[in-house]
């Protein structure tokens, strides 16, 4: 359909018989010659409408066959249109037109050109067919053409005899398949007409008479009377050696079969010779041999021609048959390039039952030259539809080969199945791909997110080291800065439990030159509040000043109170455990810890340290402004 897409109609003023009407069906494809192009037609051969078209002779028809058959036909037609026109209920007209240099002269067409009209003449055969609504196929590549040609919607195929009584007709609608299989015909047929090479053959071999041999003539009575034997056998001789054996065409087989047929009655003459000789004379030796040997050699090339005729018959169909298949391989070939990497899975011509019942070389050529074009005509519509699709397919389906790896298969199916395939393919195979990438780019998300919290988790677990880091530096500069700071108290304490205790000691040894008891420890107890508060200012602590404050005047209440009851204990002997000390408590103490509070062992009982009774109370009064001073550093 495309093609015709490219090619203008046309209608052409003819008349038929014309000059101009044979040149115009010279240069054309006519619809009547569309059966013979595919060797379908009954009357004329596909190699005779080659030959024609080649040489540029029209066929002669006789003037009984113009007369009874062309002219008649057209007088029938004539009055059949009037009847074809009333079940119409539409006229047509006459009219030739071309499409390309396919052609059609309808025998009828309407105004419209949606209907058109064939007509033949009665035939019994053809009129069976048409009643019953089948039309035979050495008439649908007219009528198709026709409708190719036209356009036309369908078309009228008449068989009558121009009367009402004799007439059957049918539809024809037009076949896409048809319309391919004769523009590719057409096509096969240019280039055969362009390769013509001119081949004759007799078209009724005859062969040619034998040299007529003497009558043999053999008289005996009792002894040979007379004879021409020496005659005959040298006319016989002579006869034998022009004889040929070089088959070649229809005619040397007409002659050499002719011959076999020549020396068989020979032979039987020879014998009814011997047979009369015989008859009159069973003495006669030589006329006997000489029959024998003249009747021998008739024999021995009756034979040989008899052998010869067939195995020669053989070699010339074997000839003929391997010539069709290389051609047909060789145009196959040829196709193949042009549709890589496909290749045509097609089934070879059957060139031996085209040649079957076939007897002269002419007709051997013909089935074989038709039987040949018809596949080379369907070869190259299978290439020309492999050739659109694989186009198709580089213009719809360009990347998508690996998809398509029994295209073998596949490419033989309708072009609208084929595309389907495809199409579906490529998409379902876009599907698949989308949803592929939809997963990777999930998987890459996922992965991506697993890597940026892995990421966050790492910098919040480096941020929180650093952090740890930095607190336990920030917690061990403190710790250091409080170590040293205790250490640095209790030295203090230290040194002022000393200098309390070297004081009290002087102070027992000349109490009267000193300041009262209660007012030495009034003023080393101010003393000490006083160190305490600049310790703990010089360390940073003094935001809960007020309650170390607080601690410190409870300690100078529990100091006050016990000063008087014990001091006059100072001079005791030391008693008081340091385990004591921690189960009046509550809590375990050391040595070291209560000297850094400034209360050192007095004395030793083995390994326990003894402190005085006395100090107990002070001791409980320096342990509450400790724990007042560790409380207000650690609440900032």
């Amino acid at each position: 359909m495309q093609r015709e897409n490219t090619l203008t109609r046309e209608i052409h003023n003819l008349l038929q018989g014309s000059d101009d009407w044979h040149a115009f069906r010279f240069a054309h494809h006519g619809a009547s010659e569309a059966a013979a192009m595919l060797g379908l037609s009954k009357k004329v051969s596909r190699t005779e409408l080659v030959r024609m078209k080649a040489t540029g002779l029209a066929k002669e028809f006789s003037d009984w066959v113009q007369e009874n058959i062309l002219d008649y036909g057209h007088e029938v037609e004539a009055l059949a249109r009037p009847n074809a026109e009333k079940i119409l209920a539409d006229e047509l007209y006459p009219v030739t037109l071309s499409l390309g240099r396919e052609s059609a002269s309808c025998d009828g067409l309407n105004m419209d050109e949606t209907i058109g009209f064939e007509h033949k003449q009665w035939n019994e055969e053809l009129a069976a067919a048409v009643a019953a609504n089948d039309l035979p196929d050495d008439h649908k590549p007219q009528v198709q053409q026709q409708l190719m040609v036209t356009g036309a919607e369908k078309w009228m195929f008449m068989v009558s005899d121009g009367s009402e009584e004799n007439m059957v007709w049918m539809w024809v609608y037009p076949d896409a398949a048809w319309f391919d299989r004769i523009r590719a015909g057409w096509e096969q047929f240019d280039a055969d007409v362009a390769n013509y090479k001119q081949v004759d053959h007799a078209v009724k071999p005859e062969a040619a008479p034998a040299a007529a041999l003497p009558a043999l003539v053999v008289h005996t009575e009792g002894k040979v009377v007379s004879s021409n034997l020496m005659v005959y056998q040298k006319a016989a001789e002579k006869f034998l050696s022009t004889i040929k054996t070089d088959l070649q065409d229809d005619q040397d087989f007409a002659d050499a079969e002719y011959n076999v047929k020549f020396c068989g009655e020979a032979e039987d003459k020879l014998e009814l010779a011997k047979a009369a000789a015989l008859a009159q004379t069973s003495t006669i030796d030589e006329v006997m041999r000489t029959v024998d040997h003249i009747k021998a050699q008739f024999r021995a090339k009756r034979l040989d021609l008899e052998k010869l005729v067939k195995t020669r018959k053989e070699q010339i169909k074997e000839t003929i048959l391997n010539e069709g298949k290389r051609e047909y391989v060789d145009h196959i070939a040829a196709l193949e390039k042009e549709i890589v990497p496909l290749r045509l899975a097609l089934l070879p011509p059957d060139f031996a039952g085209a040649m079957k019942n076939k007897r002269t070389l002419a007709s051997l050529h013909d089935a074989v030259n038709t039987t040949l074009a018809n596949a080379k005509i369907e070869a190259n519509q299978r290439a020309a539809d492999y050739r659109i699709k694989q186009a198709w397919c580089k213009e719809n389906a360009a990347g998508y080969g690996h998809l398509f790896m029994d295209m073998a298969q596949i490419i033989a199916k309708p072009m609208d199945d084929f595309q389907l395939v495809v199409r579906t393919r490529i998409a379902d195979h876009e599907r698949a791909e989308a949803t592929k990438q939809e997963a990777l780019r999930a998987k890459i998300a996922a992965e991506e997110k697993a890597k940026a919290e892995a990421a966050a988790a790492a910098e919040l677990a480096a941020q929180r080291r650093a952090d740890a880091e930095r607190q336990a530096a920030e917690a061990k500069a403190a710790a250091e800065r409080q170590a040293a700071a205790d250490q640095a108290e209790r030295n203090r304490v230290a040194a002022e439990t000393k200098a309390k205790m070297e004081q009290q000691a002087a102070e027992r040894v000349a109490q009267d030159a000193q300041p009262t008891r209660e007012s030495a420890l009034a003023a080393a107890h101010q003393s000490l509040a006083q160190e305490k508060a600049d310790a703990l200012a010089d360390q940073g602590q003094l935001t809960d000043l007020a309650n170390a404050q607080a601690g410190t005047a409870v300690a100078d209440d529990l100091f006050s109170a016990s000063s008087a009851a014990s001091a006059g204990d100072a001079t005791t002997a030391p008693a008081l455990r340091l385990g004591q000390i921690g189960e009046r408590l509550g809590i375990s103490l050391t040595a070291d810890f209560l000297t850094s509070l400034g209360f050192a062992p007095v004395a030793t009982d083995r390994a326990a340290k003894l402190y005085h009774e006395a100090d107990f109370p002070r001791m409980c009064a320096a342990l509450s402004r400790h724990i007042a001073a560790v409380q207000a550093k650690f609440s900032v």
